[in-house]
This record gives C-alpha cells, sequence and structure tokens, in this order.
C-alpha cells in the first residue's frame, strides 16, 4: 500500500485537507469543497448488476477493477464506494471490498470499523429512541402516542431475534410499548448521511425525521424532540467522506452505506461530488441489482443531487444466467447452453430497463476461472444482437491489466455525442400510489400492486398530510423483480404485494415495503463470523 498521503497527492489533495487515521486511510476536510467546488465535473459511470445470486456477480470487484483500468488507460478515474455493514460481513456475504486483484485496501479496517462512520449512525439513531421514551416517561408534553411511534432502535448486525420487542417492562421504566431493531443500514439516518448536501443541510433533514403522532393524528419530529443539535454533534465526522485507495494504488471514496434492498442503496452525495470535481470519470455502484439499487440511484440519489449520469455498467456472469436460467447452484460450473439462453432473458429486462433512463449501457461479463468459453461467446453475442457493447472483465485475476478491454469499450461510450440523456423513471407530480405502480409495471413488469389494509391506511395519511412529492423507496428482495425471491429469470404478469408504507420525511422518500421483506436480516446457517481467524500477529483471515 501507498501511504494515503501519496495516494491524495495524486489525486490533486494536499495533505492540509487530510484528517488522517493513520497512514491508509484519511477523511477528507470540508476545507478541501471550498478548493474544488469551481472545478468541472467529470462523467459519472454507475456500476449495477443482473438480479444477484448465491455464486455472487463481483459488482464491486467491477468497480474497482474498472477504475483501476481506466488510470492505467490514462484516463484520471476515482471510484465513490459505500462502506460495508457488519451484518452482511460476519452474515452470509462476508467482507465487501472487492477480491483477488481488485480489491481497496486496507480491506480487514473498511469491513470492520473504518473510521466509525456508521458506529455514529448507530449511535445518533440510538439516541433519538432514547429520547422518545424519555420524552413520554417525563411527562409526554407533546402528547406522543405510544402505539404510533415508528421510530424503532438499530444495531449494525443481523440478529433476527430483535425484529420485535417490548420495552418499558418492569416498574420505573418507562412506557410498555412494542418496538423493535433495524440493522443500521435501514436507519434514515444513514439515508440521510448519504442524501444530505453538507452539514448544515444534514441538520435540516435530521429535523424533518419522522418519530410518531401525537393523540390528534399530527405528525411529531425528532426537531419537536429538540434531539438535532446531539445528532449532529455524533455525526460531524461521519458527514464526511473517507479517502482510501485500490491495491494500485488509485483513489476511492468510500462513505455511507445503506442496504438497497430495504433503503436506497447509493454512498454519499458528498463523496460522489468529491470525486467529481476529482476525476475525469467517476465510478459508483448501486446495491444489488438494477431493478433495485440502479433504480434508486437514478429517482432519488441522481435526481435529489442534480446528477447526471453518462453511462451505466451492467454486471453479468455466466454463472448468474445460469441460475436464472434454473440450474442449481452446486450445477453452474457445467456446461448448460440452453439454462443459459433461458438465463439471458434476466440480463435483457435489466438493459431495458436501464434504457428507461436514457443512459447507455456496456455490458461487463465478469469472468470466472472455470467459465466455459462458448457460453461466454453466447452472452456477447446476445449483446450484439440487443445493440449494446460488451467486454470480458478478467480485473480478479489480473487487476487492471484484466479490465483494459472494459474501459475502452466504456471510454468509446463516454466519448459518443449520441450517448443519450439522462431522466428519471417518474414525475415528481405523481402522486405516490402513482409512483409505485410505475416501478412495479415499468421496471418490474408487474400487472397490479395489491395494497395490505395497513397500506391504504398509509396511503391515507399520506394524502392527508399533503406527502405526495415524497419519492418511492421499494424495499424488495433482490433475487427477483418480483417480490417473490424464487421467481427467476424475467417474470411478468405477477401482483406485486405491498405491505406497509413508512415515512422517511428527512431522506424525502417514502419506504414501499413489499412481500416478506425485512429491515432486520438474520444469520445463516453457517454466518460467515465461524470462518473468522486472527493470529498471533493480530492478521484477520477468511474475511473475504
Amino acid at each position: 500500500m501507498r501511504l494515503i498521503t501519496e495516494v491524495a497527492s495524486a489525486a490533486g489533495i494536499s495533505e492540509e485537507h487530510l484528517e488522517l487515521y493513520g497512514k491508509y486511510k484519511s477523511k477528507l476536510a470540508p476545507t478541501l469543497w471550498d478548493e474544488l467546488k469551481h472545478k468541472p465535473d467529470g462523467k459519472l459511470v454507475l456500476v449495477t448488476a443482473v438480479n444477484p445470486t448465491p455464486a455472487g456477480e463481483g459488482k464491486t470487484l467491477t468497480t474497482i477493477g474498472l477504475t483501476q483500468a481506466l488510470n492505467a488507460a490514462g484516463v484520471k478515474t476515482v471510484a465513490a464506494l459505500r462502506e460495508p455493514s457488519l451484518g452482511p460481513c460476519l452474515g452470509m456475504k462476508g467482507g465487501a471490498t472487492g477480491g483477488g486483484k481488485a480489491q481497496i485496501v486496507p480491506a480487514d479496517e473498511i469491513n470492520l470499523h473504518f473510521t466509525g462512520d456508521i458506529h455514529a449512525v448507530t449511535s445518533a439513531h440510538n439516541l433519538l429512541s432514547a429520547m422518545i421514551d424519555n420524552h413520554m416517561f417525563q411527562g409526554n408534553v407533546l402528547g406522543l402516542d405510544p402505539q404510533r411511534i415508528v421510530w424503532k432502535r438499530v444495531m449494525d448486525m443481523n440478529d433476527r431475534s430483535l425484529r420485535s420487542i417490548v420495552t418499558g417492562l418492569g416498574d420505573g421504566n418507562g412506557t410498555v410499548r412494542e418496538s423493535g431493531f433495524q440493522i443500521t443500514t435501514a436507519s434514515e439516518i444513514m439515508a440521510v448521511l448519504c442524501l444530505c448536501d453538507n452539514l448544515a443541510d444534514l441538520k435540516l433533514r435530521l429535523g424533518r425525521m419522522l418519530v410518531g403522532y401525537d393523540q390528534l393524528g399530527q405528525p411529531v419530529t425528532a426537531k419537536d424532540l429538540g434531539a438535532v443539535e446531539a445528532m449532529t454533534a455524533l455525526l460531524k465526522e461521519a458527514v464526511k467522506p473517507n479517502l482510501v485507495q485500490t491495491l494500485e494504488g488509485t483513489p476511492v471514496i468510500v462513505h455511507g452505506g445503506p442496504f438497497a434492498n430495504i433503503a436506497h442503496g447509493c454512498s454519499s452525495v458528498i463523496g460522489t461530488r468529491y470525486a467529481l470535481k476529482l476525476g475525469d470519470v467517476v465510478v459508483t455502484e448501486a446495491g444489488f441489482g438494477a431493478d433495485l439499487g440502479a433504480e434508486k440511484f437514478m429517482d432519488i440519489k441522481c435526481r435529489q443531487a442534480g446528477l447526471a449520469p453518462s453511462a451505466a455498467v451492467l454486471v453479468v456472469t455466466v454463472k448468474s444466467l445460469k441460475y436464472n436460467g434454473g440450474v442449481r447452484k452446486e450445477e453452474l460450473y457445467a456446461g448448460n447452453r440452453e439454462a443459459l439462453l433461458s438465463g439471458l432473458s434476466n440480463m435483457e429486462r435489466h438493459i431495458e430497463n436501464l434504457g428507461k433512463f436514457g443512459v447507455p449501457v456496456l455490458v461487463a461479463l465478469n469472468h470466472f476461472e472455470g467459465d466455459v468459453p462458448s457460453e461466454i461467446e453466447e452472452v456477447l453475442n446476445a449483446c450484439s444482437l440487443l445493440g449494446v457493447p460488451a467486454a470480458v472483465s478478467k480485473v480478479w485475476a489480473e487487476g487492471s491489466a484484466g479490465g483494459l478491454e472494459l474501459a475502452a469499450e466504456l471510454k468509446k461510450l463516454l466519448d459518443r455525442e449520441d450517448a443519450g440523456s439522462y431522466a428519471p423513471l417518474y414525475e415528481d407530480s405523481l402522486d405516490i400510489p402513482s409512483k409505485i405502480n410505475k416501478i412495479v409495471t415499468e421496471i418490474y413488469r408487474g400487472a397490479e400492486v395489491a395494497f395490505s389494509p395497513a397500506a391504504k391506511r398509509s396511503l391515507a395519511i399520506i394524502e392527508r398530510l399533503g406527502l405526495q412529492q415524497l419519492q418511492v423507496c421499494m424495499a424488495k428482495t433482490p433475487y427477483s423483480f418480483s417480490d417473490q425471491p424464487r421467481l427467476l429469470g424475467a417474470p411478468e404478469g405477477f401482483t406485486m404485494g405491498v405491505r406497509d408504507i413508512t415515512l422517511s420525511l428527512g431522506a424525502g422518500f417514502a419506504v414501499v415495503i413489499t412481500g416478506n421483506i425485512v429491515t432486520m436480516p438474520g444469520l445463516p446457517a453457517k454466518p460467515a463470523a465461524e470462518g473468522l481467524s486472527v493470529d498471533e500477529d493480530g492478521v484477520i483471515n477468511g474475511l473475504e
């Protein structure tokens, strides 16, 4: 690893704008923005993927490798990524810093505590939770209805046993009421941190957050409870983006970590804006498949921040396509042309959907050892028939050298004068049900939306409070276009069930909870935590 001061210097950042966290990672001081803000923006490229499968697609890996390859090809490029959550790192997925020769480092530190941003979000969120219960204990002058408090608690760990809890049990411990925990990445404070423009905007957004309703049905906010300044104090360092590097020493800004299946799934606006001033090209990613992360990137992040992406890279693997064609995980390495051709429908659907945002698409076929050459050719031929450029990416094995073909194709796409023009899928002026319906019918290809009684009550509240201008953040299984995880490929004509709708007024969106999605994941039968070990020198093994 290069010293982070050297990485910063090569990126055009002087040491006076660094707030060092050891030798290899740093926060970027607000003074840097004063120096950068008048510079022109680079071009923004989103890396997204087909629906995720147990075999893994390598979206973050591709983002990192493509960034290295563009720099190796002489294009000044900065990556903008999310921070890993301890939940998946110790649960199902393991680490989230890439792999092979396309990693960001120091990987163990980034995957675990990093610079403390996620812990700060946890603390700020739970402070507000404590202040809500204390307010009721001390007399409840705001008249909060204990049965209509919507603010839960959070922790950065998968723990299904905490999804539903009862607080206040025991004499003198406050009002007894039902509540629960979410994972920190689902906290509205995480969304607010990632969507705010600066510290002042963070304060405004924190103040708008809904904590519950009073006895008359009127909303009560964090500002009403007097919690904003203390939460801001806990978050004042977390709002600063973090600078790290790839294995090849290229700069990467890592900031914020919302999940895309239960939140908006994009790294911070602040970090992206810094990157756009530092690079001629910025490569960023959004979580899970394009039906979730990319849709929210286009409809929420870009809309709120005034960003206009120049291209989208869709990560595809031969294994993911065969899985969507009906092949079991254990048989994905065996050749199966019929299943591959069937699974291509998933890739084609994502390509069509990305086109609806007016953004040109490049397919990155992430290569795995053992891929059947004839099946790789089938995917490339399918892309050719669709009129979409494609390239095989071997960045895991070869680093930047394995991504040069992909980088060259992206550069050609970015240099085109008729590259397209970004536009969100829906207008803000549409009401919430119409926005939901547009996403379901045009992105998921469902036939209709079925609102539960609870969802209908939430829609009535939204209408009563005049909140139709909110954007929509779909909480949905990442494994299918539908709300049914096992409905693979490119299903259509299904009914999307909406279980409830919650309001994230600070983030500026309504969270639409579909199917059986939960905001506090559980650990799998064999958690990744069981595979970790620490040697006598303190080196962590197994965090991959």
